[in-house]
C-alpha cells in the first residue's frame, strides 16, 4: 500500500518543480525577446567586440541561473519519476483504469510535416503521470502515449533539450488526451515559442519528464523533431 507521505512528497515536489518552470519561463522570455541574445546567441558583434545593445553581465547571469534551474529541475523530475513508478505499481496491483480514445482523425501540418492522428483500438501499456493541479486527486492518472519521436535533427532544440528517438509522448504541455489532439499539439508548440514546456514521455519502459523549449533556430520548425502518431 502506498503511504500517504509518498503522495504528499510527490505533490510537494511537483509544486516546487512548477515553481522552477515558472522561473525558467521568465528568464527564457527575457533572453528571447526581440533583439535579445537568446539562450545561446553570441555576445559579441561581427567584428568580435562586445555587443552594445545588450547588458552582457545580466545575460551571463541569466544563462548561468537558467542552467542551475534546469539542473534542479532534472533532479526533481528524477525523484518524481521514481515516486510515480511506485504509485503506478500500487495502482496496477489494485484496480487499473482505462482511458477513452478520441474517435477523430485529422491531418494537420505540425512542425513542417503532415501527421495523422486517430483512435487506436489496440491495447497498450498504461503509464502513469501525477496530477499537476492541487484540485486533482493525488493518485496517479493513467494515459496512453499518443505519439512517438521518430526523427530528431542534430543541434535542434529537441536534441539540445534532451528528447531521444523512440520517446513515446504521453503529455506535451497541456496536451494529453481528448479530442482534436493534433491541432492542440500544434497550437501548444506555437503558443509556447521561447517558453519551457514540460513533456512526459515513455522511454525504455520508464516514465520520464523532459523540459523542452520551442524556439527559432537555423533549421526548420520550432523543435526540429517529428511526432509520428501511434
Amino acid at each position: 500500500m502506498v503511504g500517504t507521505n509518498l503522495k504528499a512528497e510527490t505533490m510537494k515536489l511537483m509544486d516546487e518543480r512548477a515553481s522552477k518552470e515558472a522561473e525558467m519561463d521568465v528568464i527564457i522570455q527575457r533572453l528571447c525577446q526581440p533583439g535579445g541574445p537568446g539562450l545561446s546567441g553570441n555576445l559579441v558583434d561581427s567584428e568580435g567586440f562586445p555587443r552594445t545593445d545588450i547588458d552582457i553581465p545580466t545575460v551571463r547571469a541569466d544563462r548561468r541561473w537558467l542552467s542551475e534551474l534546469r539542473n534542479d529541475h532534472k533532479i526533481m523530475t528524477e525523484k518524481i519519476d521514481q515516486n510515480i513508478q511506485v504509485l503506478h505499481s500500487a495502482r496496477l496491483a489494485s484496480t487499473p483504469s482505462s482511458v477513452k480514445d478520441s474517435d477523430d482523425t485529422v491531418d494537420v501540418g505540425v512542425q513542417g510535416s503532415a501527421v495523422n492522428i486517430g483512435s487506436s483500438s489496440s491495447p497498450g501499456n498504461y503509464i502513469a503521470t501525477a496530477a499537476t493541479s492541487a484540485a486533482m486527486d493525488v493518485d496517479v492518472v493513467f494515459s496512453r502515449p499518443f505519439a512517438v519521436i521518430d526523427e530528431i535533427t542534430e543541434a535542434s532544440p529537441a536534441a539540445e533539450d534532451g528528447l531521444q528517438l523512440g520517446d513515446q509522448v504521453v503529455r506535451f504541455g497541456n496536451v494529453q488526451s481528448g479530442e482534436n489532439l493534433l491541432q492542440r499539439l500544434a497550437a501548444e508548440v506555437q503558443s509556447n515559442q521561447g517558453c519551457a514546456v514540460s513533456m512526459t514521455v515513455m522511454r525504455q519502459g520508464a516514465v520520464t519528464n523532459v523540459l523542452v523549449t520551442p524556439r527559432v533556430w537555423q533549421g526548420r520548425s520550432l523543435l526540429g523533431c517529428n511526432f509520428r502518431i501511434l
